[in-house]
């Protein structure tokens, strides 16, 4: 049985409503678990890309990647766990995992079946949340995420208005939730 069913979180994949790039964090990690992440990916067989300042290269272990100069460019990874959804990862820090998902391939229960099983592949492998807010972050209001005692992906929150997300039709803030207590 899936997770979430496409009709009761429906308004909640609204890129007008939450940004199209809503972010998905994992709080309280380290470069252990960035690289929990990365040996899943490779494991997983999804296909990614890694690239530093455009620049497309093999996949550097997480302790490399989160030791970078502060001043040096965000490396992003893109995964892709089907052809149809992305999710794209940025090194931003090692106590925070970060990724956006694009909204615009998230439509219809078979690719809310593919986030779920990725959010909760994610969170099993380091026993922790993994939870999405809408684009740019809206800290206090998380949309939904990947349960460790429950083992499974709920709904965290009603739909939200544009005002609440902080999120305009087309644009959203680059900013990240802070860390939730996990």
């Amino acid at each position: 049985m899936a997770d979430l069913l496409w009709d009761d979180v429906e308004s909640l994949f609204d890129p007008g409503l939450t940004g199209a790039l809503p972010d998905v964090v994992v709080p309280g990690t380290s470069v252990e678990d960035w690289q929990a992440v990365l040996d899943l990916v490779e494991g997983s067989g999804w296909t990614c890309r890694y690239s530093e300042g455009g620049a497309e290269l093999p996949v550097p272990r997480a302790e490399a990647v989160l030791s970078r100069p502060a001043d040096a460019e965000c490396p992003e990874l893109r995964v892709r766990p089907t052809a149809e959804v992305l999710a794209i990862f940025r090194f931003y820090s090692a106590e925070e995992i970060d990724f956006d998902v694009d909204l615009r391939e998230l439509q219809g229960q078979d690719r809310l079946d593919v986030l779920c099983g990725f959010l909760t592949a994610i969170g099993r492998r380091l026993g922790k949340p993994v939870v999405m807010y809408g684009e740019g972050g809206a800290p206090g209001h998380p949309l939904l995420g990947f349960d460790v005692e429950r083992d499974r992906v709920e709904l965290l929150a009603a739909p939200l208005g544009a005002a609440e997300t902080g999120a305009e039709e087309g644009r959203g803030g680059p900013g990240r939730p802070p860390a939730q207590p996990g």
